[in-house]
């Protein structure tokens, strides 16, 4: 077996029997950190690189246990806690401090051997078809850990999806192209103002990165978020239906709809939700994209 570094990253968690994002039965590794910070993101403690402190007021007892662990970052008030996120000196220090878990800490630093241990306890499950499913966060923008545990994931013959965003430099990608069975590529806009607004981001990165998977030869599938207020209309979503109808071996488009399962972790985390009073996207409004998209050759579906 080939000598892997010790190089240790974060992830947030592990998920599974997971029968979305991929063929099969798979095992989602949730890695934490990530270039973009979208409006909508169902999972926003993913999009730092470092532990997020998550609190839920209603589980506090007032134990007081946090406080002695992070004097300076944690107060007592009448009906919990007051957290200065900026002020916590050791995240770690909480970890299994609250016992009512109302104060929890999201993220976990493994190396690749040590995530390969948790893939293994399902191999079993994977069959044929299934494997594992590396997201995030942003996969790409783990650096030597991830490599490490797509080289040993190559080595067990097991296969492997990567959800993307395609938001970090190509040569990221492009190291890791013989170790992806399928990547999961999402398009999230074409407008380079409403990108900037609602993610943060560049989306002329997204779209070169595109361009240049297309080119390399490796199977991908596109993924569309629709998001009511940023891309829901006939209008851009036939402009992002028409460059993914450019590339050369697109074959399949999945819609994402949108969904408020995270909204919960914004008030953990202390950080406003963006989307507020947005309201779901029912499946029947995605039927007039889906038959555009099966018009320009698609095949298409309704979640990853």
């Amino acid at each position: 077996m080939k000598q892997i570094n010790i190089q240790l990253t974060m992830i947030f968690n592990v998920q599974r029997f997971s029968t979305h994002d991929g063929n099969g039965i798979r095992t989602v590794i949730f890695y934490k950190g990530c270039p973009l910070s979208c409006w909508w993101c169902s999972n926003p403690e993913s999009q730092s690189f470092d532990y997020s402190v998550l609190y839920k007021k209603k589980f506090c007892k007032n134990f007081g246990d946090c406080i002695l662990a992070e004097k300076k970052a944690i107060s007592k008030t009448k009906d919990g806690i007051q957290i200065n996120r900026d002020l916590i000196e050791n995240p770690e220090k909480l970890k299994n401090t609250c016992l009512s878990k109302a104060l929890t800490i999201s993220g976990e630093n493994k190396t690749a051997a040590e995530i390969l241990v948790e893939i293994e306890k399902d191999i079993l499950f994977f069959g044929k078809n299934g494997g594992v499913t590396l997201s995030g966060g942003e996969p790409f923008a783990q650096g030597e850990s991830l490599t490490n545990l797509l080289q040993l994931l190559k080595e067990k013959k097991i296969n492997v999806n990567v959800e993307t965003t395609l938001h970090v430099k190509w040569d990221k990608i492009e190291r890791h192209l013989t170790l992806v069975d399928t990547f999961l590529a999402d398009l999230k806009h074409t407008n380079k103002e409403k990108f900037k607004k609602y993610t943060g981001g560049n989306v002329s990165l997204v779209m070169t990165n595109m361009l240049k998977l297309d080119n390399s030869g490796a199977k991908y599938i596109i993924r569309i978020p629709v998001i009511p207020g940023f891309n829901h209309s006939e209008k851009e979503m036939t402009k992002m239906i028409d460059f993914v109808s450019s590339l050369k071996n697109a074959r399949e488009i999945n819609f994402l709809p949108y969904h408020t399962f995270g909204v919960e972790k914004y008030k953990m985390l202390g950080i406003p939700y963006l989307m507020k009073n947005t309201k779901k996207t029912e499946d029947d409004e995605l039927e007039s994209y889906m038959k555009y998209a099966e018009s320009k050759g698609f095949r298409t579906k309704i979640g990853g």
